[in-house]
């Protein structure tokens, strides 16, 4: 038998957004007199995921929250209360995104300063964390490495990455390091279940939505698509289809900018050639 949690145990309302949906959510489920199982069922869910739910240890997504407000003709009450609660910067939305990124079938990332995390080679990422919290270096390093494993999958997931010209030319670590990272986007770019496209900086490309900031969009069997904003100290994970669809425009504009893949390998070998002289 489930143990009964007190208050105290509970999210407060008054904490966040998230913690007043979750609070709102048993509030209502035991208004009607559903257990978490018959929750689940309206939610298409199981009654663990509920129960993780309602006790902010996970987060209701809009597809949960569009079924919910269905059965229950709120009026559209929770889809608009997960869609205000993911308009904020939230640092915990990390740990979400990784749990998704485990389970993600198709990963597509923009990234406008740095090469993304996943293709990153050890030395590269040291450097990068070590100019942030050194403290933490060990630590991050670890956690950013054991994510790569993803490709050591039997069924691994489908990784398009575009870069800027930026990302190849920013110096981290030393040209040593430098070198063994362009090499390893060169060796991901031989990969079928990955593709690498860049940026080129010049007076051709001009100005693009990729100035603006990197971002991830992921899709899943058993999350749909989701996209992540970075941004410092947080990030944003938006679910509402709406605003995933915004950034499926964005990063079809910046496709349009990127050189095709013959090419962007030939940019990223220049690159490196350059650092040898």
């Amino acid at each position: 038998m489930a143990t009964k949690r007190t208050p105290d145990q509970l999210p407060n309302p008054k904490s966040s957004m998230w913690a007043f949906i979750a609070f709102y959510l048993r509030f209502r489920r035991n208004q009607a007199g559903l257990s978490g199982e018959a929750m689940g069922r309206i939610m298409k869910v199981g009654k663990s995921k509920v129960s993780r739910i309602e006790i902010g240890q996970e987060r209701l997504d809009w597809q949960e929250a569009e079924m919910i407000d269905k059965e229950w003709d709120t009026g559209g009450l929770f889809g608009l209360l997960v869609w205000y609660a993911s308009l904020g910067h939230d640092p915990q939305w990390f740990a979400q995104y990784l749990d998704l990124e485990v389970r993600a079938g198709v990963i597509s990332a923009f990234e406008a300063q740095v090469v993304p995390g996943l293709l990153q080679t050890e030395d590269y990422a040291r450097a990068l964390l070590i100019s942030g919290d050194a403290n933490l270096a060990d630590q991050l390093l670890r956690e950013r490495i054991e994510r790569q494993l993803i490709f050591n999958r039997v069924s691994p997931p489908h990784f398009t990455t575009i870069l800027s010209q930026n990302a190849l030319e920013w110096p981290i670590g030393s040209p040593e390091i430098m070198r063994a990272q362009l090499a390893r986007l060169l060796e991901c770019a031989e990969l079928s279940n990955f593709v690498v496209r860049v940026v080129p900086r010049s007076w051709q490309t001009g100005a693009c939505p990729g100035l603006d900031g990197s971002f991830v969009r992921m899709s899943g069997d058993d999350f749909g698509e989701v996209a992540y904003a970075e941004s410092p100290e947080g990030g944003r994970l938006v679910s509402a289809p709406p605003d995933v669809r915004k950034f499926h425009v964005r990063y079809d504009r910046i496709s349009a900018k990127a050189l095709p893949e013959g090419p962007s390998r030939d940019l990223i070998r220049q690159v490196m050639e350059a650092l040898s002289e």
